[in-house]
């Protein structure tokens, strides 16, 4: 008895890393999201993987099956990553003074609706529901703030990007050694001022740019 205790605790041990290593896309869905390089397209694309995510919610919802409720956490979380891309993807491009216009009115249209699904599974209350009550409530809440971002003023939101911007920087140099400012400041010198010095979290393959940088 001791000994299979010990073999199940080591398995256990051993898949909570690879468990907590998995993606929110598909292995299809990164390398759609690699290839499109404007960020506008990009948008699109969590869109339409978001969408895809709460219609597989639904039909979770509606088959009421014994155990659905692991599927629909991680479809829950999924989507909730999803929606965070989005906003890192917007603020991303803002930075690069961007014209996202298009991708965030497809944003913006797409989680009113999504806002209304969401809700609309809350209030059915699902006999199961507090088995992924708080996943369900973390995605409304995100898409809600999400949607609030995307129905902003782009001028005003792309001054706010880069105020956030330029103040997390500025905390950043301020906990920096002189010998470390000198040395960012000798790579500065090499890339130029105002170059990026780190790479958005997008999916761009080593050595790829964004699009508007390509020209």
């Amino acid at each position: 008895m001791k000994r299979c205790l010990m073999v199940l605790l080591a398995v256990a041990a051993a898949a909570g890393p690879v468990l907590a290593q998995r993606d929110f896309l598909t292995d299809d869905e990164v390398e759609k999201i690699r290839e499109a390089q404007e960020p506008n397209m990009r948008l699109k694309l969590y869109v339409l993987f978001a969408r895809q995510r709460l219609d597989q919610l639904q039909q979770q919802i509606a088959k009421d099956k014994p155990g659905r409720s692991l599927m629909i956490r991680q479809l829950l979380e999924d989507y909730t990553n999803i929606i965070d891309a989005i906003d890192t993807v917007s603020d991303d491009a803002l930075k690069r003074q961007a014209n996202i216009a298009e991708g965030t009115h497809a944003v913006n249209d797409a989680e009113k609706r999504f806002v209304a699904q969401l809700q609309k599974v809350i209030d059915a209350k699902p006999r199961d529901l507090d088995m992924y009550e708080l996943e369900l409530k973390n995605a409304l809440s995100d898409t809600t703030d999400s949607m609030e971002l995307a129905s902003e003023d782009l001028g005003r939101r792309s001054a706010e990007v880069a105020a956030k911007d330029k103040e997390e920087k500025q905390k950043v140099s301020s906990m920096e050694t002189p010998e470390e400012v000198k040395q960012q400041k000798a790579e500065d010198a090499k890339v130029g001022v105002g170059a990026p010095k780190r790479k958005p979290p997008t999916l761009y393959r080593p050595g790829e740019k964004p699009a508007d940088q390509n020209q």
